[in-house]
């Protein structure tokens, strides 16, 4: 086979010239643009044989690829398949639910309700029902109505002086820089018209996220952007002037993030323009760290130093900390500091290693971290067993599409719930999955202005409202056929996941803890190790 290869290659070599003196012949001995065009097929022939020479030289003799070399020229159509392998299976082979990390049926669903289109289910669902951790509910023949005061929620604990009253679905962390200025916006405007609230991520406070008066979650990298000296240590006269705009309502020390815990992240100078330096605060042109830990604090104890720390620098805004669930013994170990110090969060983000990014390593991605129901479940007892849940509110992360997605998190254990990828796709991201290229096909996930000028402001932020307004009205919808008038009242026990061929809930699959059984002697066996070893004093 590689030696007919290379033989058809030879042929167009020798047909060439041939065709070239044909080519002549044809317009009358002229290589004038207006004597060629009177031979289009003959020059089209001497083009093709041009091509395939050149491209099959260069390839039989320079080639770094083994396939090009031993196929000049035919290899590439294998290499321009692979290219659109993607697209082929995204519109043409995958089902509606086989496709990760969001199925067809799932951006489906999220595109309805974002244009307020009619979002039912005809003929019958396509889930296997039966499958192994299939999860679903039990429905109540006293349905109820959710009282309007049970849909939002407060934040702010014992040492909080300016609460905050959240929805039950705002937009999690997103960075100006790895989301264009004008999804940003779009999203901003959507939390503002839909009154939720929208996590700035790590990449600092930009213009884009103040500029509709949608309510602002500061979130606090190991980066410290926006609130940091030249040397990389946190700034505390920067970060009190941000935090005390009205406009910010809670601020969040990010520790992890599920897409790739405990990973820094360098931003090169080449990117570092005037722009992404004056919101981050750091040099124009210079390559940037963020290192895996912060550089202020590196035990429990100082952790809770620094939250009591940044809740006296905004005034008393509601500070909490968010993080990828990893080492059970390091979180026991934040929950004894919080029993030595009484200095309390305010609220936690429990982040899901299912959770997205624009760029991460593949293994961190696929192996590292703890999945965000079981970590919410987990989360949630162990502050009940330490005499802490009622104190401090949970966030839960993770994929979130629908109104079952939020209502199995909460009665999990949350009592908020956050969506970024889905808010992403309300936007019109397709999944095309180039978020790391600089090259996102819809302008969300890029900065390159030519792209991010696709995305109408006034539309997009219509459907991020839509969206989430629909998905709360759909979990709403589900409490109250559950029977439940107060989502707060849902638990662990409500939700069902089928486990060796039969109905269990999460209580009967895990080990619930009571009010202190921290502080007994009475400690179950997949608490007690961890417990035991864990300090205050280090992770």
């Amino acid at each position: 086979m590689t030696l007919v290869v290379r033989l058809y290659w030879f042929i167009a070599l020798l047909l060439l010239p041939a065709s070239l003196g044909y080519l002549l012949y044809k317009s009358g001995g002229s290589l004038a643009p207006d004597a060629l065009i009177e031979a289009p097929i003959t020059l089209f022939f001497f083009v093709f044989f041009l091509a395939w020479t050149a491209i099959g030289g260069y390839e039989l003799f320079f080639g770094t690829s083994n396939l090009r070399r031993n196929y000049p020229v035919l290899a590439n159509l294998r290499y321009a398949l692979e290219f659109i392998r993607p697209e082929i299976q995204q519109y043409f082979i995958a089902n509606n639910t086989e496709e990760k990390p969001f199925s067809r049926e799932r951006r489906n669903l999220i595109y309805r309700r974002a244009k307020a289109a009619n979002d039912t289910l005809a003929f019958g669902t396509e889930q296997d029902i039966l499958a192994e951790g299939y999860r679903s509910l039990y429905h109540s023949l006293a349905v109820k109505s959710v009282a309007e005061e049970n849909i939002r929620i407060d934040f702010g604990g014992k040492d909080c002086q300016k609460p905050y009253n959240a929805s039950r679905l705002n937009i999690s962390a997103l960075s100006f820089g790895a989301l264009s200025s004008n999804a940003i916006a779009a999203l901003n405007k959507g939390a503002a018209m839909g009154n939720f609230a929208h996590n700035t991520g790590e990449g600092g406070m930009s213009e884009y996220h103040l500029a509709h008066g949608g309510d602002i979650i500061w979130q606090i990298g190991t980066g410290y952007f926006g609130c940091r000296n030249p040397d990389g240590s946190f700034n505390d006269d920067a970060f009190a002037e941000r935090a005390n705009l009205d406009v910010v309502k809670m601020i969040e020390i990010k520790l992890s993030q599920g897409a790739k815990p405990s990973h820094g992240g360098v931003l090169p100078g080449a990117k570092v323009t005037e722009e992404i330096a004056r919101i981050r605060l750091v040099e124009v042109g210079k390559t940037v760290n963020s290192p895996a830990m912060h550089p202020e604090f590196d035990t429990p104890k100082g952790l809770l130093f620094f939250v009591a720390r940044l809740r006296t620098l905004s005034g008393g805004k509601p500070v909490g900390f968010k993080l990828c669930l990893g080492r059970k013994v390091e979180f026991m170990a934040i929950i004894k500091a919080m029993l030595e110090t009484k200095i309390l969060p305010d609220f936690i983000t429990i982040d899901g290693s299912e959770g997205g990014t624009g760029a991460a390593p593949v293994e961190f991605s696929n192996r590292l971290g703890t999945p965000c129901i079981e970590a919410t479940y987990y989360i949630n007892q162990v502050l009940v067993g330490a005499g802490l849940r009622d104190q401090i509110r949970l966030i839960s992360a993770g994929q979130t599409a629908s109104g079952f997605d939020m209502l199995e998190k909460i009665a999990l254990g949350a009592d908020t719930v956050n969506a970024a990828r889905s808010m992403m796709i309300a936007l019109g991201c397709v999944q095309a999955k180039a978020c790391n290229t600089n090259e996102c096909p819809t302008g969300i996930a890029t900065q390159n202005p030519a792209r991010a000028r696709a995305i109408d402001l006034k539309e997009k932020s219509e459907r991020v409202k839509n969206f989430q307004r629909t998905t709360v009205h759909a979990f709403i919808e589900l409490c109250g056929a559950m029977g439940f008038s107060n989502p707060s009242d849902l638990s662990p026990s409500d939700i069902i996941s089928r486990f060796e061929g039969r109905a269990t809930n999460f209580d009967q699959m895990f080990e619930p803890l009571i009010e202190n059984q921290l502080h007994s002697d009475n400690i179950p066996n997949s608490y007690r190790d961890d417990w035991h070893k864990a300090s205050a004093e280090y992770f």
